[in-house]
C-alpha cells in the first residue's frame, strides 16, 4: 500500500509540474549522500525526490518539520509512508540533537535530502543556510554533499497558496562539497548556498 502511495505521489508530480532533472556537476550514485536544495514550497520535497532515479530515490530520505507535516494524520501518512521522510523539531529542546535520526541513517548507508533554509522563502532569493548542514559535513567528512536548485516551484505553489499552477519544474544537479581542512562554519555555508545559486543562474558546472 505504501509502496503505491509513492509511485502516485511521483507521478501526480511528474504530470503536474514535470519534475525534470539536470545532472550538472554530478552523476545518479546510490552510495550515501547528502542532498540540499532551495525551499520555496510545499512541493520541493516531491518534487526533488520524483526528479531522483527508483534506485536513488529509494535509498534517500527527505526531512520534513514536524510542526507542519506531523499536525495530521494525512500529512504524516504523506511524509512519513509515501515519502519515507524524517521529521524533526525546528525548535528542538535544550540539550536535544535534532540531527540524530539523520545521522543515524547516513550511518546505516543511506541518504538524505535537506533544506538549509530551514523555512520556505516567501521570494525567489535563497536565504541565509542554518548550520545543521555543517554539523552533517563534520560528522560525516566522506560523505558528498549534492547542491540542488529547484526552478519554479514558487510559482508553483506559492507560500500561503493550496493551489497548484502547472509549471514545469526543473532539478539541477550540482558538483559535490566536502568541508575544507579549517574551513569554518560561516565560510562553508556561504559556499554551500554560493553552489545552489550558481545553480540557478544556470551555468554549467561540469
Amino acid at each position: 500500500m505504501t509502496a503505491l502511495v509513492r509511485r502516485l505521489l511521483v507521478l501526480f508530480v511528474r504530470i503536474m509540474v514535470g519534475a525534470r532533472s539536470e545532472w550538472r556537476g554530478c552523476k545518479p550514485d546510490t552510495r550515501r549522500r547528502i542532498y540540499f536544495a532551495n525551499h520555496n514550497s510545499h512541493v520541493d520535497t516531491v518534487a526533488v525526490m520524483a526528479a531522483l532515479p527508483y534506485q536513488v530515490r529509494r535509498l534517500t530520505h527527505p526531512v520534513a518539520a514536524r510542526d507542519y507535516w506531523g499536525t495530521s494524520a494525512l500529512r504524516r501518512f504523506i511524509a512519513e509512508k509515501g515519502l519515507r521522510a524524517v521529521l524533526i523539531d525546528r525548535k528542538p529542546l535544550p540539550d536535544s540533537n535534532p540531527l540524530e535520526p539523520l545521522e543515524r541513517l547516513l550511518e546505516e548507508g543511506r541518504s538524505i535530502l535537506i533544506f538549509p533554509e530551514g523555512t520556505r522563502s516567501a521570494t525567489e532569493e535563497i536565504a541565509p543556510f542554518r548550520s545543521g548542514i555543517y554539523r552533517l559535513a563534520c560528522r560525516f567528512p566522506d560523505v558528498d554533499l549534492i547542491p540542488i536548485h529547484l526552478d519554479n516551484l514558487q510559482r508553483i505553489l506559492p507560500k500561503g497558496s493550496i493551489l497548484i499552477v502547472p509549471i514545469t519544474c526543473t532539478a539541477r544537479f550540482g558538483k559535490p562539497l566536502r568541508v575544507e581542512p579549517g574551513e569554518g562554519k560561516d565560510a562553508f555555508l556561504a559556499r554551500a548556498r554560493a553552489a545552489v545559486i550558481e545553480l540557478a543562474d544556470g551555468g554549467r558546472t561540469a
